[in-house]
């Protein structure tokens, strides 16, 4: 098994890249529960629906590519599983609250 403060950055970043490219190039043309950055904010109207969705595909390349680069730090330490499971999944956890808050704090200075 590889190194946990690696592998988990490394793949959720480069998941992270790959969503945010698709939803650039094709994002969801109406509000849906399906696909999309969804939250109370960007479901009040389709104006702000529109911009999140192009706002959050940007975050999730700019932030996917820093979290991709972050996972070279699980390349110099070798800690025991429990603890690297932690450290790395505490590194994406990081990443996706700072997408979130990002996204949120861009809708509110424009809208609001």
């Amino acid at each position: 098994m590889g190194n946990p403060i690696f592998i988990i950055p490394f793949m959720v970043g480069s998941i992270m890249i790959i969503l945010g490219i698709v939803l650039i190039t094709h994002p969801p043309k109406k509000m849906n529960n399906l696909y999309g950055y969804r939250t109370a904010s960007s479901l009040k109207n389709q104006e702000q629906w529109d911009f999140a969705q192009k706002y959050c595909g940007n975050e999730l390349i700019r932030l996917g590519i820093l979290m991709t680069i972050s996972s070279t730090i699980g390349l110099f330490f070798e800690l025991n599983v429990g603890l690297a499971l932690i450290i790395g999944l505490g590194i994406m956890l990081f990443f996706m609250i700072i997408l979130i808050l990002r996204v949120e704090r861009a809708i509110s200075r424009k809208f609001y």
